[in-house]
């Protein structure tokens, strides 16, 4: 927190070039260079901007541009209240500086941290509240099916609210124990997918294994885009994610492996079925062909398929030229995959090319786009999935595209390959093992998983239906599918972890020996 004190009025905020001078030059720096939410901390910033001011009741969701040196820049969101001085306790990490309003003396903190704000956000839903703005469109709240079902009456009886103990680049509110509001930090000129999903899910199907849309902030301008501000849905009561849980499955594998033996309880391939299961009916209720029409099902037209083919011939480019870089930092067994890998683009040239001209009748609808076993909570006894913003890397844009449904069966597919790969190679257990033997383990462990995965998901579909023409699609488009997440997690791993990047490059190696028995 700055010692200077910041005298502020929100009325005419937006317009206070002093107040928006100071803000910038001297207490957004340090203050969002503390803050878990902003993504640009590595980054070196060339200035900070106050843009947009939109009202609510005595606060202000500000909107700041960070623009750096290189690269885009980016949009935040900070709501802004004014706490006068001993009114209520405010955390030191939630104040940006003193300041004084009408003749009081205070703080202005981000205003996640004063409980009238947090009450007024819950109020603006529960009661659908629309706040026109003066200088452009109006802040919309929307109520969720969820939150209509209930019957207290919130005018007449506030609602308790308090913030998680989590760290996130967004931030989180919970209130009555019962409903999670996410609030956006990084913020985009479109609605977030995320809000257009769980809303579409919960108001238009009966699946239940998603935290069901209880309401959203959104600021609706008059002649651009509008702005998710946040999302609210119901509260999941969790053990843990389905990645910490299949790690307490491979951690009984470990076990037994190390004692020579190679069994796989029956309890996990229940679960796998489950996870499949649970898969299968998200994207039922993700298909519709007479609905909205961001959600109707589309072809594999020529403009789609365009797409796919040029994204993936860049990326393939982007990761041949990062592997050629960094190829003897690698270790012996990396380098080796790596060699397979690059010595093999003409197939995969050849496989991809495929996709502007092979015959394809399957449909494409929204998917989750960012799905692997994190995303996955486990309750007592079922699975609920979460975070449908898309893939972090993309656009908004580009997460809202309409991709084949096995898109997401890949990232699933691949986590497993990576929890299964990552336990046996990086316990200490296994560290005098052969590292064939190794391999053959995880080979095995993964193809049992992998089958048992593929075939309870498209058993719910049964044949035919509309997603999936026949096995012939289905095949080369989970195979094109797995080669292009294999072929993206390359990055990651040659840049931050390359010790793991055998474990992408040894999934290039499977894909491409099922592309080489289909080319025969």
């Amino acid at each position: 927190m700055t010692e200077f004190v910041l005298a502020i009025e929100w009325n005419g905020f937006e317009k206070d070039k002093y107040v928006h001078t100071v803000l910038e030059d001297n207490i957004l720096p340090p203050y969002i260079a503390q803050c878990r939410w902003f993504a640009g901390k590595a980054r070196q910033i060339k200035q900070l901007k106050v843009r947009n001011a939109v009202h609510l009741n005595d606060f202000i969701f500000m909107i700041f541009e960070s623009k750096y040196q290189e690269g885009d820049s980016e949009l935040y969101l900070l709501p802004l209240s004014f706490i006068e001085e001993g009114t209520q306790k405010i955390p030191e990490k939630g104040i940006l500086s003193k300041a004084s309003m009408d003749d009081k003396n205070g703080f202005l903190v981000d205003a996640i941290y004063d409980e009238n704000f947090r009450s007024a956000l819950f109020e603006g839903i529960y009661n659908q509240k629309q706040v026109k703005q003066q200088h452009d469109g109006e802040l919309s709240f929307v109520k969720g099916k969820v939150l209509i079902a209930e019957s207290e009456v919130v005018e007449h009886r506030p609602i308790e609210s308090c913030l998680p103990d989590v760290d996130s680049s967004n931030s989180a509110m919970i209130f009555g124990g019962k409903y999670f509001l996410k609030l956006y930090r990084k913020i985009y000129a479109e609605t977030n997918p995320e809000v257009e999903m769980v809303e579409f899910i919960t108001q238009n199907s009966d699946f239940k294994n998603i935290p069901r849309f209880a309401g959203s902030i959104t600021w609706k301008r008059a002649n651009d885009p509008e702005i998710t501000f946040g999302v609210m849905v119901e509260v999941v009561e969790s053990l843990k994610d389905d990645w910490s849980m299949t790690g307490d499955y491979l951690n009984d594998f470990l076990e037994a492996f190390v004692d020579g033996n190679f069994q796989i309880k029956e309890s996990v391939f229940d679960k796998v079925a489950q996870l499949a299961v649970r898969t299968a009916e998200m994207h039922k209720a993700l298909f519709s062909l007479r609905g909205a029409e961001a959600f109707n099902a589309e072809p594999f037209d020529r403009q789609y398929r365009r797409y796919l083919h040029e994204k993936f011939e860049i990326l393939l480019e982007k990761r041949y030229n990062l592997l050629t870089d960094n190829y003897l930092r690698l270790d012996e067994q990396a380098q080796s995959l790596a060699w397979r890998f690059m010595e093999a683009k003409d197939l995969i040239l050849d496989f991809i090319d495929q996709v502007l001209t092979r015959p394809l009748f399957s449909y494409r609808t929204r998917i989750h786009g960012d799905y692997h076993l994190g995303q996955v909570l486990a309750t007592e006894d079922d699975l609920v999935i979460i975070d449908f913003e898309g893939e972090p890397e993309s656009t908004i844009t580009q997460r809202k595209i309409k991709h084949s449904p096995l898109k997401d069966v890949a990232g699933m597919i691949r986590s497993y390959h990576y929890a299964v790969s990552a336990k046996l190679f990086n316990s200490a257990e296994t560290s005098t093992i052969d590292p064939i033997v190794l391999q053959r383990a995880a080979d095995r462990w993964y193809k049992l998983i992998k089958d048992t995965y593929l075939e309870e998901y498209l058993a719910v579909f049964g044949t035919p239906h509309p997603l999936f023409k026949d096995t012939n699609e289905i095949n080369y488009l989970l195979l094109f599918h797995l080669l292009e997440k294999a072929v993206y997690e390359i990055g990651y791993e040659v840049n931050y972890r390359p010790s793991w990047v055998k474990i992408p490059l040894k999934g290039i190696a499977e894909v491409l020996a099922e592309v080489e028995k289909l080319r025969r």
